[in-house]
């Protein structure tokens, strides 16, 4: 049972925050004078690699509001089979916290009428879509996947209301790791094999996504929380730059590291969701499809080290796929296995500190929280100031060598997870392995997509994860599209 260990049991979230705390005193700073990176939001801006030849690209927002068009669905007939899809599978898997099922359908009825007098508010009109439980929803209640926490919503978040204003349609509440400290949502199940996890943080937005709860879900990203559940659950995730999707109106877990994510059935519909939240001058859906021949991807070697033979299996079949695509690929150095320690163990003690700061104001009880839970908080208390500062300071510095790294590649490729989704029953021995090759990417604000790839011996998803420099979503788009152009077959069985 989750959280059911006793305070003097000796977790594995323990250890792992004082190894990582451990690994943070023995660093040295090239430069001795560097400053903390608190901030990562004004980092340059580059274009993409120019490019033609767009090709037909169809994801399945895109047909449902054909569909809604040309008369053939209505706004309230998404909702209904979204509804029914959640009436089927979400308590077998644990989904949804909340659904929302009679404010949809007043919604539904209200974007239909609108339609007929020839309003339409673009690509999310009618589009059904659910929400993480750590995002605020007007009139619902955020719970953030614990008895600690319970608070009725008087306002929407701020993506929510955008999403709202685009004509999106909102479900419900979907299940996270508590207080979205965790990459594993252990309460609820992996669609496609229930005796697994999803992922996490976001577990119930990858869950609802792969069975047909909603064309798109809304949740976070602070170490992996949407590329994690994207890949486990054979789905796409997508975290933009930092600072780029405002958090407001997000239970914080890192203020300096949290993202406001995007999971959906394809990449299109990814890119989608991602333009109506950032605004016009951020389209990057006209990406999806574009030639990416000469686009230069490199592969860091060591984000391959202990992965298993599947997922590289995998990783390398996708490789060959680019190739044939006249992407120029090769192996990098960089980040090394030393960097992706450090991240880690960096990322884990900067966000665990803000984490105790936030649940202290609030006066959370922790004997109410999960085990694992409670047990990063009181070692984070115990962090000192100048621990934390050092965490900040090795961050602008691994920053500063990643942005030269991208003077050297367009683009970055490697597994989003060096496993597949793993039993329940060792789900918390799984809390750095899952994530690995994702923090670095949250810890330093760059753009990463998550997009299945193929599935294992054992079929289970397998994801293959982009990265970009900063405000660079749109090369994500282009490549994972023109790699993945999935046409989803429906719920897992």
């Amino acid at each position: 049972m989750v959280g059911a260990d006793p305070r003097g049991t000796r977790s594995i979230a323990t250890a792992a925050f004082e190894q990582a705390l451990a690994s943070a005193r023995t660093w040295t700073m090239q430069l001795g004078d560097r400053r903390p990176a608190y901030d990562v939001r004004m980092l340059p801006e580059r274009a993409a690699p120019d490019s033609s030849g767009r090709a037909s690209l169809s994801g399945r927002i895109s047909e449902a509001g054909a569909a809604l068009r040309n008369g053939r669905k209505s706004c309230r007939d998404l909702v209904e089979e979204a509804l029914a899809a959640i009436e089927r599978d979400s308590d077998r898997l644990g989904a949804f916290v909340e659904v929302l099922a009679n404010e949809a359908r007043a919604t539904a009825d209200t974007l239909d009428a609108e339609l007929r007098q020839g309003e339409d508010r673009g690509a999310l009109h009618g589009i059904p879509v659910s929400i993480k439980d750590v995002i605020d929803v007007a009139g619902a209640t955020t719970r953030a996947g614990s008895a600690a926490y319970h608070e009725v919503a008087i306002r929407d978040a701020a993506s929510v209301a955008t999403l709202r204003k685009a004509g999106a349609t909102i479900l419900g509440k979907t299940s996270t790791h508590e207080f979205a400290l965790g990459v594993t949502t252990p309460q609820a199940r992996n669609p496609h094999d229930p005796s697994r996890i999803p992922g996490g943080s976001s577990g119930g937005s990858g869950i609802a996504v792969a069975t047909g709860m909603g064309l798109a879900s809304l949740g976070t990203d602070t170490r992996a929380s949407t590329r994690v559940p994207a890949a486990l659950c054979g789905v796409v995730g997508l975290k933009p730059t930092f600072g780029l999707l405002s958090t407001d109106g997000v239970v914080p877990l890192s203020w300096t590291m949290d993202h406001i994510g995007i999971l959906a059935p394809s990449v299109e519909d990814a890119a989608i969701v991602f333009d109506a939240l950032a605004g016009k001058e951020r389209r990057t859906a006209p990406s999806a499809g574009r030639s990416i021949k000469g686009l230069r991807l490199g592969v860091p070697d060591a984000a391959l080290e202990e992965t298993e033979p599947d997922v590289l299996s995998s990783f390398n079949d996708a490789l060959e796929r680019l190739r044939s695509l006249d992407v120029q690929i090769s192996s990098s150095a960089k980040p090394d296995q030393l960097d992706f320690r450090n991240a880690n163990a960096a990322g884990l003690v900067a966000s665990r500190c803000e984490a105790a700061a936030f649940h202290r104001s609030r006066g959370i009880d922790r004997d109410l929280l999960w085990a694992e839970t409670r047990d990063q908080l009181d070692a984070a208390d115990n962090v000192l100031a100048t621990d934390y500062i050092d965490c900040q300071r090795f961050r602008g510095e691994l920053r500063d060598r990643m942005l030269m790294l991208f003077e050297e590649y367009d683009v970055l490729a490697m597994p989003t997870t060096p496993v597949t989704a793993p039993l329940v029953e060792h789900a918390e021995e799984y809390l750095l392995t899952l994530s690995r090759n994702a923090i670095p990417w949250s810890f330093l604000g760059f753009p990463a997509l998550s997009v299945p790839s193929s599935t294992s011996s054992e079929q289970l998803p397998v994801g293959f994860q982009l990265v970009a420099r900063p405000h660079a979503e749109e090369v994500l788009i282009m490549v994972g599209s023109r790699l993945f152009q999935l046409e989803p077959e429906g719920p897992p069985s």
